[in-house]
């Protein structure tokens, strides 16, 4: 049946092409207009596949010889050219082809006093001007020239014609020879006078179309720089901007408003960032020759590029986009299955077994129990189950790295605590080994000797205070709002931040005492040990304080209607009404002198504290800041993350905060996500937590510009930065406030977690062993832990059952900016060294070795991805470099010296956060999967697979509620070849090799549908993650029927309390897109048209208006009786078109082509 479909329509497309009768022809274009009159576009697709588009070329060239010209057929021929055209990709290629550019030319040339006619030749010439190709030889052949014979200012008459012409002429701008034509000849000046006078006398907004067209108009002809500075000199910046605010009342007109707000904000002068270099504030000396990233200093200005935008490349950590070509794709097999070679020598693997003391111990210590050891199981064994914690007191803060000069374990004397935050600026080491010992009492001698060393001061002139950043530098503000009958005397420093110790002592018997697994004390004496580049003296309150989840989740923010053009309108305003703009600078990392002391009603910023990124602060109005952020050490790029305090606000007023150097292409903040923050006053009044917070948030493309060194060597190649812009209304006057762009996470917190941790666990039932695996570049310790079970006795048999269990290796935090991964970390971690039945299950199953933070030092200093080294360390596992990447250098000899011995894990899994994407969801490696994605042909006898791999995923999926086995992906790409997750899967052979993604924002289904994640839900998956294991292992692993029937009774009951909370969410069901549309649309990419599908209708809407207005219309007074006897043939043959009410076959019967035959003569 379809063949014999198929032969018809191409029996009708070579008669067509080949007959001279009129009336054959009229019936042919009588059926080909019946059949794409209704329906979809495919239809049209499908003539244009059997050669539509040539048939009806060739109609044309042997119509438009026939003199004088039979408008009978003309007028239909040349409509169904503008609907088929349009949707044939090659049309302008047919067209040039077919000679026909000449012809149509020729045609709209002879019609320009019959603008019936003439409107019909433009909607074909606007669908070949579509072909950048066809459009410049139109151009050529002096096209523009004769559309502004067409193009007249403001009136009633002709207004489709020039609609048409319009629609023409934007088409032909596309090309950019013709741009730069237009405004050699001033016809972009030309175009600005046009559209004020349709703007002026358009009152009633009866001619949008026109007026937009105008504009799209202005739009391509300012891709090049000549038509941006000429738009410039012109006062176009004016005219338009003053326009779009006559518009903004009405809704209407929005399809003016938001083109003339992209040309003004693609035409906005490109500036440099307002800093002295777009290189980090920070650096470090790295060892030997090795060298940070090049400078990438230079002019910022445009440069005669075909067009002012460039791809960029979003470094976002292991995201596999939906727009990502195929061609990324590993699809070499050989590749795929080949196990590269050992990247050092095999006796260096050595070293690594005393990571691995739980292999090798006899447990004969265990009869030998300290009274401290018993004492405090006896203190942890009455603890219920997760989220159980001990909360040590001030005087129990015993730990070797928090030591002072010249004390040793037993004459350590007062408590840190009470040692009013004073500590040691700590020196430098270039270099630092880790010394692994092979007995325990060596190794505590060695750690000893290495802690006392990493806070030893290098003399009295060098020690300082760690202050509270967070308290005001009038410290009777203080006294009063919290301690208003203290008479405790409180001096501040010379700089102006607390130092007295009745102070401290005052917070901490605040402290309530109620925030599980933090200890301010633990911070405090954890950060004084810390080795960060600026030296940080001051601790961020919130870290200090600690956190508490708040009771509800919040729902995404819903954008505003308008939101973007409102934002790109106020920096428009800037530009051309300058009167209110302070532009004063009120923070600078690199001019510390212009960071205080603030003027007066201005805010106080400050980001020099752990974590902190804020590197300047410009005051554009009284309450309007543009914030810099500082780019990762030893680097220019890499701005996302950000964390900084402001004090001295008004209350109830809002502040609009402009982050004008964000790098990546789109952002969360477009789809209901909200930053982060934390007030000082509302903590010490009970509510110690971060929340999400800011209003009217949007993020969009700028008017600043950097040029870097493009990679490969020669030239530069540009970046483009963004505006993340956010309004906050403070909850208190003159508070002390936090923001940051996810919930913070610093080393110091991980430290003081692992403290914690360690004395809340029951010795007698949790191995617990913290090592360091390694010093990082800049001198901090980098922890390894191991989890299990103990051994339930000393025989034989449950001491090979400890040794023989599999590996879990996990990781987290490579990327410092995804402090969502440290999270998900802490659920897992709290969760195993917890009393939960299962939990305890699961460490009988497993022994985990656990690298909570692999970035330590770009954790510290605030960076957003790489190490000091400048380097992103997932990208180096490959081949990492001992000395530049030690953290990658030894968890990956760690691993290598597992698989050595013959116990690779059964699972590894890398924590990352994901800022583009919904849900949290794993990245796996399965070579079938990649080869299929790519279209290869797989054999399935040559490549087999275990599809294990896909077991955890959808584990994970009926488990956890953040999780989603939609999301996840299964392919290798080239690009992601040095990721821990391929390199670990390829090298060591772990079938279940994971990337583990976070959002920072929500999840598009399930329970938490609709709400931002906070740090509950993160931890619960990072909980979850650790049944999903345990299920995992009793599928996969042979187990004893006693541990089998055990965790049939716990997981039973865990699927029922699951069940149950699915079954609350009525809408767990439903799928949804991962990123859904934008409420607005985002045009990033200034040199692009409409969207093509957008167009296709507006011309198809455009030639049906004319169709059934064609008869009584303004535009076609005085034509003559022959004429108004071919409108009255055209009206009929539309009416034929249209299909009977209850028709659902198409009219290609013998009555059709009979009706068709006969119109000419019917009455209408």
């Amino acid at each position: 049946m379809a063949e014999q479909e198929a032969s018809g329509l191409q029996v009708l497309l070579s008669t067509l092409q080949s007959s001279c009768d009129k009336d054959v022809i009229l019936n042919i274009l009588s059926v080909l207009t019946d059949l794409l009159s209704f329906g979809t576009g495919r239809r049209i697709h499908y003539v244009v596949s059997k050669g539509g588009s040539e048939a009806l070329l060739q109609a044309l060239a042997t119509a438009a010889r026939t003199e004088p010209p039979d408008h009978g057929t003309l007028l239909p021929l040349l409509r169904l050219l503008a609907r088929v055209g349009q949707r044939d990709r090659k049309f302008g290629h047919k067209v040039q082809k077919a000679e026909a550019t000449d012809i149509i030319l020729s045609l709209t040339r002879r019609h320009l006093g019959h603008h019936l006619h003439l409107t019909h030749c433009l909607w074909v010439l606007r669908v070949c001007a579509s072909n950048v190709t066809t459009g410049t030889i139109l151009g050529i052949n002096g096209a523009m020239e004769l559309l502004f014979k067409v193009i007249t200012p403001y009136s009633k008459r002709h207004v489709r014609t020039v609609r048409a012409a319009i629609g023409a002429l934007a088409a032909l701008l596309k090309s950019k020879s013709n741009s730069r034509r237009a405004v050699h000849r001033g016809y972009l000046g030309e175009l600005l006078r046009l559209y004020q006078d349709w703007h002026r006398n358009d009152v009633s907004n009866n001619y949008i179309y026109i007026r937009r067209g105008l504009l799209l108009c202005l739009k391509y002809i300012t891709n090049i720089q000549l038509g941006r500075e000429t738009f410039l000199g012109s006062r176009g910046m004016e005219i338009l901007f003053t326009s779009v605010q006559d518009c903004l009342s009405c809704k209407n007109l929005d399809p003016i408003i938001t083109t003339a707000t992209h040309i003004l904000r693609k035409c906005y002068p490109k500036e440099n960032l307002p800093v002295v270099t777009v290189r980090s504030s920070y650096s470090f000396p790295l060892p030997g020759n090795a060298s940070a990233e090049p400078p990438c200093e230079g002019s910022e200005g445009d440069s005669e590029s075909e067009g002012e935008e460039e791809d960029e490349k979003d470094w976002d950590n292991e995201d596999v986009e939906s727009k990502e070509e195929d061609c990324d794709l590993e699809t070499d097999v050989d590749k795929l299955r080949s196990r590269p070679v050992l990247d050092r020598p095999e006796q260096e693997l050595e070293k690594y077994e005393a990571l691995c003391a739980e292999l090798f111990q006899n447990f004969q210590e265990l009869e030998f129990e300290s009274e401290e050891k018993k004492s405090l199981e006896d203190r942890t064994e009455s603890l219920p189950s997760a989220p159980s914690h001990f909360i040590p007191s001030a005087t129990s803060v015993k730990h070797p790295n928090c030591r002072w000069r010249n004390q040793s374990v037993t004459e350590m004397g007062p408590d840190p605590g009470e040692q009013d935050f004073k500590v040691p600026l700590q020196s430098w080491r270039k270099k630092e080994e880790c010394i692994w010992d092979k007995n325990d009492e060596n190794r505590d001698i060695a750690e000893k000797s290495q802690d006392k060393d990493f806070c030893e001061e290098e003399g009295p002139a060098r020690s300082h205070v760690f202050a509270l950043c967070s308290l005001l530098k009038d410290a009777a503000w203080y006294k009063k709002v919290f301690y208003p009958h203290c008479e405790a005397s409180i001096n501040p420093s010379p700089e102006g931040r607390l130092e007295s110790s009745d102070l401290v002592r005052n917070l901490l018997e605040k402290h309530q005492g109620d925030i599980p697994f933090h200890s301010p004390c633990f911070y405090a004496a954890r950060a004084k040990c810390v080795k960060s580049i600026p030296g940080y003296r001051e601790l961020a309150f919130p870290d200090f304080w600690g956190h508490q989840p708040p009771p509800h989740s919040k729902p995404l923010l819903e954008r505003k209607h308008g939101l973007q053009r409102d934002k790109v309108l106020d920096d428009v305003r800037r530009l051309i009404q300058p009167g209110d703009v302070i532009g004063r600078t009120v923070f600078d990392l690199d001019d510390p002198s212009l960071s205080s002391p603030a003027a007066p009603g201005c805010l106080t910023f400050f980001s020099k504290f752990e974590s902190g990124n804020l590197r300047k602060a410009i005051q554009v109005r009284e309450f309007e800041y543009d914030l810099i952020m500082n780019a990762d050490v030893n680097s220019s790029q890499h701005h996302q993350w950000f964390y900084f305090e402001v004090r001295d606000m008004k209350s109830a007023v809002p502040y609009r905060f402009n982050i004008i150097n964000c790098e990546k292409l789109n952002s969360q903040f477009n789809y209901g996500m909200q930053l982060v923050m934390y007030s000082v006053r509302e903590a010490l009044q009970g509510r110690p937590r971060w929340t999400r917070a800011g209003q009217e948030i949007c993020y969009y493309k700028n008017h600043y510009r950097c040029r870097s060194a493009a990679a490969g060597g020669g030239g530069v190649r540009r970046r483009f930065y963004y505006t993340l812009t956010f309004s906050i209304k403070f909850p208190h006057k003159d508070d002390v406030c936090y923001l940051a762009y996810h919930y913070p996470y610093t080393y110091s917190t991980m430290m003081s977690h692992l403290d914690i941790l360690e004395q809340n666990r029951n010795p007698k039932k949790v191995y617990w062993r913290q090592q360091t695996l390694c010093q990082t570049l800049g001198g901090n310790p980098c922890p390894l832990l191991t989890i299990t079970a103990m051994p339930e006795s000393k025989n034989r048999d449950d001491l090979e059952q400890f040794c023989s269990r599999p590996y879990v290796f996990l990781t987290a935090r490579v990327h410092p900016g995804e402090s969502n991964a440290s999270w998900v970390m802490k659920g897992t971690l709290e969760f195993l060294v917890s009393s939960d039945p299962i939990a305890e299950l699961l460490r009988k199953c497993f022994i985990f070795k656990i690298v909570p933070m692999l970035n330590p030092d770009g954790v510290i200093n605030g960076n957003l991805r790489c190490s000091l080294s400048g380097d992103d360390l997932n990208r180096q596992w490959l081949t990492p470099s001992s000395q530049l990447h030690p953290t990658i250098y030894h968890a990956k000899g760690l691993l290598y010296y597992l698989s050595s011995i013959g116990r690779a894990p059964l699972v590894f899994c890398d924590y990352h956060g994901h800022s583009q994407k919904k849900n949290v969801f794993l990245y796996g490696c399965s070579i079938k999967e990649t080869l299929w994605q790519a279209g290869c042909m797989v054999d399935t006898a040559v490549v087999t697979e275990d599809v294990g791999y896909r077991t955890l995923p959808k584990i994970l999926d009926k488990v956890a509620p953040a999780f989603v086995m939609n999301s996840c992906s299964f392919l290798v790409e080239k690009s992601r070849a040095s990721t821990a997750r391929v390199v670990v899967w390829k090298e060591m052979g772990v079938l279940r090799s994971y990337t583990m993604e976070s959002t920072y924002c929500s999840c598009s289904h399930g329970l938490y549908r609709g709400l931002q994640l906070g740090t509950q839900e993160l931890e619960e998956m990072g909980s979850k993650f650790c049944l999903g294991l345990l299920i995992l292992h009793l599928k996969s692993l042979p187990c004893s029927k006693e541990l089998m029937a055990q965790a049939a009774l716990l997981l039973d009951l865990e699927e029922e309390i699951t069940d149950r909370a699915q079954r609350r969410c009525s809408n767990s069901s439903v799928e949804s897109d991962d990123e859904p549309p934008c409420a607005e649309e985002i045009d990033y990419d200034t040199a692009s048209s409409s969207d093509g599908e957008e167009e296709f209708l507006e011309l198809d809407q455009e030639i049906q208006e004319c169709l059934s207005c064609v008869e009584g219309e303004t535009e076609d007074e005085g034509v003559t009786t022959g004429q108004t006897c071919s409108s009255r043939a055209l009206r009929g043959l539309y009416i034929s078109s249209q299909p009977a009410p209850s028709s659902t076959a198409l009219p290609l019967g013998s009555s059709a082509l009979g009706l068709c035959r006969g119109f000419e003569s019917s009455p209408v």
